[in-house]
């Protein structure tokens, strides 16, 4: 447990208030991308709209030029998990269910959340399944970042959701610590066991990011070096809320 100590690093309240704010202009930035999600829009016309937004609230996009990733915003359709690269090639159609997930640094702290939904909320029955239930799994998971417990609850909480509905929890790619970097320590898988995992404490602030399959877990990255999909074409969802530990419980810092 002392590897954990050291290495996560706990926020002052001065740099919550900082995170909230940054990650405010992320959830109102989001929720102004849904609304455009409608039938003949691009993905590139959705990240050229989005940095429009975060440029006007004096913020930088933050995964812009991340690790060589060449967008504001990861946009990801039906069978991609994460990471999709915006294209104007790339035309959203009715019933399409697409993931945006987004991040900002506002003042040299930063925001991260995502949100899956159906283009002109129109789907299949099992899309419309696929997003309740990774919704809320992260409220789950989210209900249990109280003081004194372990990471592993939170993850286990997660994991129960999605695998109780019959739906896969990706293992590749997980949820993260952030603060004055995008991603920080500790890691937060999606899966994990009750009691395990280092003690949530009061400053920690975690990217909670439940990434739910329709069919097998299993992903792969196509030849971008970026964009991962399911390996049997079935559906993807991703959800993902910023969270600091407070004395009061968990505090949504995305959340409008």
């Amino acid at each position: 447990m002392a590897r954990y100590k050291t290495r996560i690093r706990l926020k002052a309240r001065w740099e919550i208030d900082r995170l909230y704010a940054a990650n405010q202009i992320v959830c109102n930035t989001l929720s102004e991308l849904k609304e455009k999600l409608q039938d003949g829009i691009t993905t590139k016309d959705i990240d050229l709209l989005a940095e429009e937004r975060i440029v006007a609230s004096s913020a930088k996009p933050a995964f812009k030029g991340y690790r060589g990733f060449p967008a504001t915003t990861c946009v990801s359709i039906n069978n991609e998990i994460v990471h999709g690269i915006p294209s104007e090639k790339r035309v959203l159609k009715r019933g399409d269910l697409v993931s945006i997930d987004l991040g900002v640094v506002y003042h040299d702290y930063y925001g991260d959340a995502a949100f899956s939904a159906l283009v002109d909320d129109e789907g299949t029955d099992v899309a419309r399944d696929l997003l309740r239930v990774t919704e809320e799994s992260l409220y789950a998971g989210i209900k249990r970042m109280k003081l004194r417990k372990r990471l592993g609850d939170v993850s286990s909480a997660i994991q129960n959701v999605v695998e109780m509905n019959g739906f896969g929890v990706v293992r590749q790619f997980v949820g993260h610590g952030i603060g004055r970097a995008l991603h920080e320590p500790p890691e937060v898988p999606n899966y994990g066991r009750k009691g395990t995992g280092p003690v949530l404490r009061t400053g920690m602030v975690i990217a909670i990011e439940p990434m739910v399959t329709e069919k097998s877990p299993e992903a792969m990255v196509l030849e971008d070096g970026w964009t991962a999909v399911t390996v049997d074409g079935g559906l993807a969802a991703h959800f993902e809320h910023t969270v600091a530990i407070t004395e009061k419980g968990p505090k949504i810092l995305s959340k409008c």
